[in-house]
């Protein structure tokens, strides 16, 4: 029996980028586009007639910001799942978007492997809360963190982002095996030299073990295995 598809609503001001986001989210199985609107008005108007289970929310709107459109959302009772997917960088948009309920918050620009884990790790969850029922205290922890990043790194030195080495440690813990630098960089959706500093600092922190695998050409290859243990990184 197939799973009803979830709903998503892109909302970018660029009709182009719009269009990219729109079509990253038809490739990811389980998700259906329903429209593309291109300012806080024409998402309004779009979600009073039809609802949706997720908005991809771009901040910069030529009316108003996203997340003004997502506070008068609220006050008009959709209680519509948010993802963020925005330039905006400064904390306070961030911090702003949490207080506000914004499920998860990725910084443009950014790649189909990005948006992919944060979808699939959304449909996780809405497959989890529909089942229904009461939860112990770990089913809870696990919900929280789904797209929050539980566990987050913390601890991290200037110039590292929290969220950046949280998609690298994810992508270690859920390996069936030792992973090489681009295939971790790929399944993270951030670039190989990215990857190389997260890599290094978790190395040093005991997080991971190195191994070197040799090929043809003689340059060998590094393979990292995450070491499960508790405390930071």
């Amino acid at each position: 029996m197939n799973e009803t598809p979830i709903h998503v609503l892109v909302v970018d001001d660029d009709m182009r980028v719009a269009r990219i986001n729109a079509a990253y989210v038809a490739k990811v199985p389980g998700f259906r586009v329903a429209a593309q609107a291109h300012s806080a008005a024409e998402a309004l108007d779009f979600l009073s007639a039809h609802p949706v289970d997720l908005v991809l929310l771009d901040h910069y709107l030529p009316d108003e910001n996203g997340l003004a459109l997502v506070r008068r959302l609220r006050q008009r009772g959709h209680g519509t799942d948010v993802i963020m997917v925005t330039a905006a960088r400064d904390l306070a948009t961030v911090q702003a978007a949490m207080r506000l309920g914004a499920l998860q918050y990725l910084v443009k620009p950014f790649t189909f492997a990005g948006l992919r884990n944060r979808l699939e790790a959304y449909g996780s969850l809405r497959r989890t809360l529909d089942t229904g029922g009461e939860a112990e205290q770990a089913e809870v922890d696990r919900i929280f963190g789904a797209l929050a990043g539980a566990g987050t790194v913390n601890e991290l030195p200037k110039g590292h982002s929290p969220t950046t080495a949280e998609l690298v440690r994810q992508v270690l813990r859920t390996a069936d095996g030792p992973l090489s630098t681009q295939q971790i960089a790929d399944r993270a959706g951030i670039s190989r030299q990215t990857a190389q500093r997260y890599l290094k600092l978790l190395e040093r922190n005991g997080r991971v073990t190195l191994a070197l695998r040799y090929g043809e050409t003689g340059r060998p290859e590094h393979r990292y295995t995450w070491l499960p243990s508790e405390g930071p990184v």
